[in-house]
């Protein structure tokens, strides 16, 4: 996530083109405009309950990512230890199923992995579905690009190597690719699919273009069929809007994809002190996330709050107390999980 205008795209279109023609070339694919809007035949993604968990620095990181509460040093055990606390606890406090997590290759390939892994490890153990996102580098890496093919492939690797048997693990390939025009990055999603045949579609995440903004042009794409396809949708992106104009904004994002679809970023100020649980028509994110939650659960789909648990972010729906060697979580803002409960198909409607 970072706050930003969701129409902000980086100009970068000739690194961008000399990636495409590099996949063209090692896929066989070729590049072709996609193909006209197909609704994929409707699921119910509402098994995904979810939170993300992320580093204080947003995920964006030239080193290791580190989980709030966590830290380099924590052993596999300690790690693994620590994680069960905090799923559990995203599961007592809010109900959540699904918890979403970054990756990037300084964590897979150097000697964090061993531990980070204790993380995937106790969620899965706990019964959650996990999301594995790859996120890029900071400064000039931070352009919407994958930062170097040359680590991005071998991080997939090992990560696939590793989870592809545990059907509690899916593969986001990239997180927010706004570098790439809406071809280009289906092309490179078609790739990660081609590359790993081994693992069933029905555990990939396929990002929206953009900033995972929109959905549609991956939906149209035939070679991308079986996917999820991951949204994002902030209340950031406009000065104010009504309640009606951000459920429409939201549902042009999606158009007939939503049996595909799971939002797994969308937020609001959770400690700021605003009430979700009564109708505000004068406050743009009151409006925006009664918008978003009441149509996540109109269109039956699944979704992931950003963040669950984040140190020092304002949207952090959780926060750490107690012990950090046996940390535990507290709601932020009760009205804000009155609103992920309700978009889960649980709870009572805004009260008037």
């Amino acid at each position: 996530m970072r706050r930003t205008s969701a129409g902000s795209r980086s100009t970068h279109r000739l690194r961008a083109t000399v990636v495409a023609l590099a996949i063209a070339a090692s896929s066989g694919t070729g590049i072709a405009a996609a193909p006209a809007a197909t609704a994929a035949p409707r699921v119910d993604t509402t098994q995904f309950k979810g939170v993300n968990w992320a580093d204080p620095r947003d995920n964006f990181a030239d080193d290791p990512v580190v989980l709030s509460g966590l830290s380099t040093s924590d052993s596999y055990a300690r790690t693994y230890a620590k994680a069960t606390r905090v799923i559990s606890a995203f599961r007592a406090n809010l109900g959540a199923n699904t918890v979403r997590l970054p990756i990037n290759p300084y964590t897979v390939d150097g000697s964090y992995w061993k531990s980070y892994r204790g993380v995937i490890d106790a969620a899965s153990d706990k019964g959650f579905k996990v999301i594995l996102s790859y996120w890029e580098g900071t400064g000039p890496r931070k352009d919407g690009f994958i930062d170097d093919p040359a680590t991005f492939w071998p991080m997939w690797n090992t990560v696939v190597k590793a989870y592809k048997d545990d059907r509690r693990v899916y593969f986001e390939p990239m997180n927010e690719p706004h570098g790439y025009t809406d071809t280009e990055w289906a092309d490179i999603a078609a790739k990660w699919l081609d590359t790993y045949r081994n693992v069933p579609r029905d555990r990939v995440f396929v990002s929206g273009a953009g900033y995972n903004d929109h959905v549609t042009s991956v939906c149209a794409d035939p070679r991308l069929k079986g996917t999820y396809l991951s949204l994002h949708h902030y209340g950031f992106w406009k000065e104010y809007a009504t309640y009606d104009e951000w459920v429409a904004d939201l549902k042009v994002r999606i158009g007939d994809c939503a049996g595909r679809t799971v939002a797994d970023e969308f937020g609001s100020p959770m400690t700021t002190g605003l009430d979700y649980d009564r109708p505000t028509p004068d406050d743009n994110f009151v409006n925006y996330l009664q918008a978003v939650t009441d149509t996540f659960r109109e269109l039956k789909m699944g979704s992931v709050y950003w963040p669950g648990l984040r140190t020092d972010d304002t949207y952090s729906l959780q926060t750490l107390v107690g012990d950090p060697a046996r940390p535990w979580l507290v709601t932020t803002n009760r009205s804000g999980a009155d609103r992920l409960a309700w978009a889960w198909g649980r709870g009572k409607p805004v009260r008037p």
